[in-house]
């Protein structure tokens, strides 16, 4: 059995804020701080044989905090880029742009100077893809964005079907050996309970 184990950053500076952070390299919070080490036990007992991160800060330092201080850093792992979007808080986008924030939420427009979602959901399963090839247990330590563009090109979720994931959460996909399609098998478990209204 292959597992992919999703876990997305503590909560940054910029989500205690609700600002939309999307690749400004925005630091974890002491909220952060503390949901990534309370979800380190649980990690640590999957055991993953290899460990990818976001080489954003607030994806690195919750690695560190997990216990994977030599996780491999990739760009390809960053967050969308939210372009002329990054730093606004999300309650003034919804106000002045909302049918444009709708569409970004969906994945069918991009924000003014921000990536494309296609290109994002391809960014990021180009990463994942060959390095799951490559282990058992595959731990991606990441961002919201990027485990919604994973359970949509590996499950055909598309993120207007997917509530914002949880910071400090984990979320499993499972793929049974000989077989090609992954399957859910954890979604948003989080050891202090879900957070069910998660920043984006």
């Amino acid at each position: 059995m292959k597992r992919l184990l999703l876990v997305r950053h503590g909560e940054s500076e910029w989500n205690a804020l609700r600002r939309l952070q999307g690749q400004a390299d925005i630091d974890l919070s002491p909220a952060g701080e503390a949901q990534a080490e309370a979800l380190a036990g649980t990690v640590r007992r999957l055991a993953p044989d290899r460990v990818l991160t976001s080489d954003l800060l607030r994806a690195r330092r919750t690695a560190a905090l997990l216990g994977y201080r030599d996780a491999v850093a990739e760009s390809g792992l960053r967050e969308v880029h939210v372009g002329d979007w990054t730093g606004r808080a999300i309650v003034d986008i919804v106000a002045e742009e909302p049918l444009a924030y709708r569409g970004w939420r969906a994945g069918e427009q991009a924000p003014p100077g921000g990536e494309l979602w296609a290109d994002f959901v391809a960014r990021t399963a180009g990463v994942v893809a060959p390095a799951m090839e490559a282990a058992d247990r595959l731990l991606v330590v990441c961002h919201g964005g990027v485990i919604r563009a994973l359970l949509q090109s590996l499950l055909g979720l598309e993120p207007r079907r997917i509530i914002p994931v949880g910071p400090g959460s984990l979320s499993i996909l499972a793929r049974k050996s000989g077989e090609t399609a992954f399957r859910l098998e954890l979604f948003n478990y989080a050891p202090g309970g879900p957070i069910l209204d998660a920043p984006d």
